[in-house]
């Protein structure tokens, strides 16, 4: 009895094994015929049937970044016939193995690879669950793990029966891509950035060093790229809102640092290789600045690849990272940062602030627009600027500055103001946020003697001169 129970267990196994192998949920092993293909959302086992068994010679790899690429707007932008190998909050590790199972079957000429820093943390890279290594190795035997996988069918039964209700075949155009299954817009975004200021204010902690980050880029992506001087790479960092990029300086000042040195250290470890290209999209304004194409901090919408796409194809200056602009982009991005400031319609804005007969740029750690023409600052950074003592008390939380003959006495909330006795109505009174007392800098500027003009450059920025 225990000999028949193993041979019909066997049996069983072996029937269950074909009919997979038959049917081919995943078309791992083959294309399906006698029905429209169903494909199944769970890029990490999906995508190696996809780069086994169809036709390309262009793939997208990357994390959810990438995902909103329409292959044929790709196919027309490089002269390519793309397939898009998305892996969403992938981590290097798991894009390198695409990649490669994809460039073994010789059909890649060119990949267009989004590369996020994240992807390259240690960090993440053990976040990322279990991958399915036994579907990208040419271990037969590993194939029982699919062949016997029951979980298999129920994504592909559920795809049949759109198909017998009437419901679109799938394509491979539209496959990953979730632009219009989320809401995108500045209410969001704004809403996740206020979250994060809380969420995130633990992420610095155990931040990987740059040479961990290093490493996992040299085995992980650069080892491949000299692995195969026949195929061209066309790497490219994502463009994240500004607040997103704001966010990570106030919160992980080590990773935003990081980020900052990667990206001029990764183009010259790539600029070295006559197969690539390096693209940089975080300082694109008319992106990063615009929050209505975002549906977080982050995450951008199917426009933002379309553009992406498009300035690729043309080769467009303003994005191609060359010897002469490689330390701009990094230069650029944290000026951004540094100058950031939210309009009281919640428009991220760059402001300058001159100051002196030979006007130089002062800096503050944060600034907030209540109204136009005013900025609020941190008074310790405010009285600095001026040149004037600061005398504060904490129980009443009441100031006084100090500038030569002039003193200013305010106190937080409060919309009057005494300047050497005299009373002086405030637009906008000083707040505590968090901690920190902020101060109208330009009112109080202008009640200590400064004269005060300005210009907008662009309609995303507004420069400051204060004279004396």
């Amino acid at each position: 009895m225990l000999a028949m129970f193993v041979v019909f267990a066997l049996l069983f196994a072996m029937l269950a094994a074909l009919i997979t192998y038959i049917v081919d949920p995943l078309q791992f092993y083959h294309k399906p015929f006698g029905y429209d293909p169903v494909f199944s959302n769970e890029q990490r086992y999906q995508n190696p049937g996809l780069a086994r068994n169809y036709d390309y010679d262009t793939i997208i790899v990357g994390t959810s970044m990438t995902e909103n690429f329409r292959p044929s707007e790709v196919d027309k932008a490089l002269g390519a016939h793309t397939l898009k190998l998305s892996i969403r909050g992938s981590t290097a590790d798991e894009q390198f193995k695409i990649a490669q199972l994809a460039i073994e079957t010789g059909k890649v000429k060119q990949v267009l690879w989004g590369l996020d820093y994240f992807a390259l943390k240690t960090g993440d890279q053990e976040a990322a669950g279990e991958f399915p290594d036994y579907l990208y190795d040419d271990n037969k035997l590993n194939d029982v793990r699919y062949l016997l996988n029951y979980s298999l069918y129920d994504s592909f039964f559920k795809g049949i029966m759109k198909q017998i209700k009437g419901s679109p075949s799938q394509s491979l155009e539209g496959l990953y891509n979730w632009n219009y299954a989320v809401t995108f817009g500045k209410k969001l975004v704004l809403k996740d950035y206020e979250k994060a200021g809380v969420a995130e204010a633990y992420f610095g902690l155990n931040e990987e060093p740059l040479d961990v980050i290093k490493d996992n880029f040299n085995t992980r992506v650069l080892k491949l790229i000299k692995a195969h001087p026949e195929v061209k790479f066309i790497v490219y960092y994502p463009p994240y809102s500004v607040l997103r990029e704001v966010m990570w300086e106030k919160t992980n000042k080590v990773r935003y640092q990081n980020q900052l040195e990667m990206a001029v250290w990764m183009y010259e470890q790539l600029h070295a290789l006559p197969n690539t290209e390096v693209y940089n999209f975080q300082t694109a304004t008319e992106w990063t600045y615009n929050l209505d194409l975002y549906k977080d901090m982050s995450h951008h919408n199917q426009d933002v690849n379309s553009a992406i796409a498009e300035a690729i194809g043309q080769k467009d200056a303003r994005y191609l990272m060359n010897d002469t602009n490689a330390q701009s982009f990094a230069d650029e991005l944290a000026k951004q940062v540094q100058t950031f400031a939210l309009s009281p319609d919640g428009d991220p804005l760059s402001v300058q602030v001159f100051m002196g007969d030979d006007p130089s740029e002062k800096v503050f750690s944060s600034r907030i627009m209540p109204g136009e023409g005013e900025l609020l600052v941190p008074v310790k950074e405010a009285a600095q600027a001026f040149g004037a003592t600061l005398d504060w008390n904490q129980a009443t939380k009441e100031l006084v500055l100090g500038r030569d003959d002039s003193k200013i006495k305010l106190k937080m909330g409060d919309k009057q103001a005494l300047q050497d006795d005299n009373a002086v109505e405030l637009a906008y009174p000083g707040k505590l946020i968090g901690g920190t007392a902020y101060v109208p800098f330009m009112q109080l500027a202008s009640m200590l003697g400064y004269k005060i003009s300005s210009d907008q450059p662009n309609e995303l920025s507004i420069r400051y001169t204060l004279a004396s």
